[in-house]
């Protein structure tokens, strides 16, 4: 794995951990070194504006998101950087992360923040996204995500074979 990160995957807090570790782990296996921070947009503001606007200096071409309940974290990181951001609404809370889904989709305009389902999808297809924006230009990361995506299509042909296996009679 690089040594270099290329991305930052950032949470409001510690316990969005064991949810963000999927990105990280899915980084990995495309070989994209990151790095990991817990920042929040309103008990650290000041850290978070800085995280943001040093990244690219740093080298960092994306930056991930993840953060619930209110979720600006997104919107704060991607004021302050011209770097894609994407964001990751957590679950919780009494909108079970239909807050945060909102909050992170609902950007003004100039300030886009992608953002990926809730749940356990969310932080692996944003790893593959940030990995489809570095594999731009990166052509070997582009055959790792090609193959990743050919993986895919074989994993539903086999539920397919099981399933129709499965039929009665």
């Amino acid at each position: 794995m690089p040594t270099k990160p290329e991305v930052i995957v950032v949470m409001g807090s510690d316990s969005d951990w064991p949810l963000v570790k999927k990105a990280v782990e899915t980084l990995a296996e495309f070989e994209i070194g990151c790095d990991v921070q817990v920042c929040s947009a309103h008990r650290t503001p000041e850290d978070a504006c800085k995280l943001a606007a040093e990244a690219q200096k740093r080298g960092i071409k994306v930056i991930i998101a993840a953060a619930g309940g209110a979720a600006h974290l997104g919107g704060v990181l991607a004021a302050h950087t011209t770097l894609p951001v994407i964001g990751i609404p957590v679950k919780g809370g009494a909108l079970n992360g239909l807050d945060a889904l909102l909050a992170t989709l609902q950007m003004p305009s100039g300030i886009p923040v992608a953002t990926v389902t809730l749940g356990s999808a969310g932080p692996i297809n944003a790893a593959v996204l940030a990995a489809q924006m570095i594999a731009l230009a990166r052509p070997a990361l582009r055959r790792k995500l090609t193959a990743y995506k050919r993986g895919l299509k074989r994993k539903v042909a086999k539920g397919n074979k099981n399933v129709q296996r499965d039929l009665p009679a």
